[in-house]
């Protein structure tokens, strides 16, 4: 099943037998003070950066929440929407928990969008699918309602075959247009939520087989040395059926993991993206990862003997 996502002239497919779909998540004022101040002020001229430095990191697709407090939040989606399409041919996700700031970026936006995001709850349901459908747009949805952010899988599960019902059925949206969130959270909070997001991945996998995008940064909040412990829990939820990712693409060493696991799963025919991205890092004179001090001695002293 491919979610098929464009801007005015570039297409891209997410899909189990796709490359991993990185989704850049910096044009975001979450914790970035200064950032929120700029945008207070009507000042873009940040995001020009974010976008060319996303692009360079090898990102697919770009996520633009404008939600910095007491800004104009439609406004600046609707400026941002369509200075990015200045700068990048890359397809959009239109971010927002406010339904007039979605309906600002998906109006402004030329392509098909993907919205973020919809929960299970029936008021966000009523007001968010119609859009959707009005501009033609895919959606992520959230498998939580009004009572609760459930922690088993069972329930995750639930709230997701509730919502892509309600999707399909009363808004017509198609289900390849549904691309559900199995709900990352923070490792640092509880050691199981990580494993709850996995098993939520692969009943979903199994049921619907649509595809499915997380906050790839959630997993490790709060913990030191964040990057290793995303490189390590995104292979693994990709092994489970997990398609794309809201992800930091100028983090080398997060976007090396998802482009490995492409390699080993065999969505990378010969190797072919992994040497071309070998080679081009080599070629802007970046330093290649090497195995640790130890392993070097160790195969070292192997080849003596």
């Amino acid at each position: 099943m491919h979610t098929i996502l464009s801007s005015a002239t570039t297409t891209v497919r997410i899909g189990p037998d796709q490359p991993f779909a990185i989704i850049g998540e910096r044009i975001n004022p979450t914790g970035r003070k200064l950032f929120s101040q700029q945008l207070r002020d009507g000042d873009l001229s940040r995001v020009e950066t974010d976008v060319a430095e996303q692009v360079a990191g090898g990102a697919m697709l770009l996520d633009i929440n404008m939600g910095a407090p007491l800004a104009d939040e439609a406004a600046l989606m609707r400026r941002t929407v369509t200075m990015i399409q200045g700068l990048t041919d890359l397809p959009l996700v239109i971010d927002s928990s406010i339904v007039e700031v979605l309906e600002a970026g998906l109006a402004a936006y030329q392509g098909k969008a993907l919205v973020n995001s919809v929960t299970a709850e029936d008021e966000r349901l009523e007001s968010i699918l119609p859009l959707a459908k009005k501009y033609g747009a895919a959606v992520i949805g959230l498998p939580n309602d009004e009572q609760e952010i459930p922690d088993e899988p069972a329930r995750r599960l639930e709230l997701a075959r509730k919502l892509i019902r309600v999707a399909t059925d009363t808004y017509k949206l198609a289900i390849e247009d549904i691309v559900i969130d199995p709900l990352a959270m923070p490792v640092g909070a509880d050691t199981r939520h990580p494993a709850r997001t996995l098993e939520t991945i692969a009943l979903i996998r199994d049921e619907f087989g649509v595809n499915m995008t997380l906050g790839a940064s959630n997993v490790s909040f709060g913990m030191p040395d964040r990057p290793a412990i995303t490189s390590a829990f995104l292979p693994i939820a990709i092994s489970h059926g997990l398609t794309s990712a809201i992800m930091d693409a100028r983090s080398p060493q997060v976007v090396r993991a998802v482009k490995a696991a492409d390699l080993v799963l065999g969505r990378d025919d010969w190797g072919a993206s992994w040497i071309a991205a070998h080679r081009a890092a080599l070629a802007r004179g970046d330093d290649p990862p090497r195995p640790p001090r130890e392993d070097i001695s160790h195969h070292q002293a192997a080849g003596a003997t």
